[in-house]
């Protein structure tokens, strides 16, 4: 175990908690922005949605080679090239006058965010003893309970009476606070230097990129054969992968992690649920705003409740499951969240937003049982090595189910106005019931487990 210098030992994970605040702050302020951003690059609001999906998709094809990364450079050059990266994409970001090079800056930021995030708990892992990691990790991730809170209304205000370049900008100076301390503190670590399985890294990239596209695509007048063509390219390049991780002594994701239950479970339920769970806070800021014509803070406080729902169970979470089992949580919780989504749905005036803020809190408070419940069963059962790949599938597999949430989301919506000429409250409100339909049939996934799954989990 490496012996840190007090100041590394008191310190240390402050620097995790700098960086992950500034990655889900990043992940969470753009909502509330996306319409007045769309009017200064002069889009559509309800087509914005590749400024969300490009970095979710960046983070999920990037993370996998994190680890990589940091055996063979060490953890201290990865980490601080990785605040670098982002704060350069942040930049990039803050100086677009285009969708496009939008998308492009927000490539670079994912890069360095799918770098920084993994590699900062990589740090704290080898840095200390077991017996205190739990307590230094709760530390480091109080950040990532409190920025979806601040997120919303601080891209609200900054929008409103600011400019959104100033959404981007803001992590300039946190990524200095975070370069500064982590230069001075991070231990250069390095790891067994094994060979990356790039051709698998390849495919699982292209596989994921095409399935994206396709969903997005598939929207779009006149594109359905160009959808089914990248559809099929997907098949393609995932069936490829299977082939080849079969062969490959060492491959990026092992397939033996599918023969244990609970993660093939977990897996598949992670993928499925968050799709539908996902493109609410996508969806939510733009029907407030384009259609009922609130103001970004406005719509900023309405996606408070969500994340006060989710903070305010979190000491609750675990109780509860050993209560009732994963089993039982996740199958009625993910029902209770699909109707949630389609109760959304129901809301067709400005007016009604006292109605909504029950409605949001019961949606956090289901959102921070069914991540934790998920994402506890997936990897519990695993052994070893399986551990850190299944781990490392894990967050591979969250970041795809945003991505693919939002890209399913917002084309529902514009399959809706674009091809069949429905009202825009209309469409929003078909697309919620929809989503909420898809999230109550995913949750049917989970009747394969056991009762007594997950128990020595507890």
């Amino acid at each position: 175990m490496l012996t840190l210098t007090p100041a590394q030992n008191k310190y240390l994970p402050y620097v995790l908690a700098v960086a992950l605040f500034m990655q889900i702050l990043d992940a969470t302020i753009l909502n509330t922005a996306l319409p007045q951003m769309a009017l200064a690059l002069d889009e559509s609001p309800l087509k914005m949605q590749w400024a969300v999906i490009s970095y979710a998709l960046t983070l999920a094809i990037f993370i996998p080679i994190s680890g990589f990364l940091a055996d063979k450079y060490g953890t201290r050059r990865v980490f601080l090239s990785a605040i670098v990266i982002f704060c350069i994409g942040s930049l990039l970001c803050a100086m677009a006058s285009t969708l496009n090079f939008l998308v492009a800056s927000r490539v670079i930021q994912g890069i360095g965010g799918a770098m920084m995030t993994p590699v900062g708990r990589l740090i704290l892992v080898k840095s200390y003893p077991r017996n205190q990691l739990l307590t230094v990790m709760n530390f480091a991730v109080i950040p990532a309970l409190v920025a979806p809170l601040v997120g919303p209304l601080l891209g609200g205000y900054l929008v409103q009476y600011a400019s959104w370049h100033w959404i981007f900008l803001i992590n300039i100076p946190m990524g200095v606070v975070g370069f500064v301390i982590g230069k001075k503190l991070i231990p250069a670590l390095f790891g067994d230097k094994q060979s990356l399985d790039w051709v698998g890294f390849g495919l699982f990239a292209l596989g994921a990129c095409a399935l994206t596209l396709a969903v997005e695509m598939g929207s779009k007048v006149g594109h359905g054969y160009n959808a089914l063509l990248l559809a099929a390219a997907s098949i393609g390049f995932l069936l490829a992968y299977v082939w080849h991780a079969k062969r490959h002594v060492a491959p990026l994701f092992s397939l033996t992690l599918f023969n244990v239950p609970t993660f093939r479970i977990g897996i598949t339920g992670n993928l499925s649920t968050r799709i539908g769970i996902s493109a609410v806070p996508f969806l939510l800021p733009l029907l407030l705003q384009v259609v009922f014509e609130y103001t970004p803070s406005q719509a900023g406080w309405l996606l408070a409740p969500i994340a006060v729902g989710a903070l305010g169970i979190k000491p609750f979470v675990s109780k509860i499951i050993q209560r009732y089992s994963y089993r039982v949580v996740l199958v009625y919780n993910t029902l209770i969240l699909g109707l949630l989504i389609i109760v959304l749905g129901q809301f067709s005036d400005a007016a009604q937003w006292p109605w909504m803020i029950p409605v949001l809190i019961v949606i956090g408070v289901c959102n921070s049982i069914q991540f934790s419940a998920m994402n506890t069963i997936t990897i519990g059962d695993l052994q070893g090595a399986q551990t850190s790949s299944g781990n490392s599938l894990m967050a591979v597999n969250q970041q795809m189910a945003i991505g693919l949430g939002i890209a399913f989301g917002a084309a529902l919506l514009n399959l809706l106005r674009d091809r069949f000429q429905v009202d825009t409250l209309l469409a929003f409100q078909v697309t919620y019931w929809i989503l909420g339909g898809f999230t109550i049939l995913s949750g049917l996934g989970f009747l394969r487990l056991k009762p007594e799954d997950g128990r020595g989990l507890y």
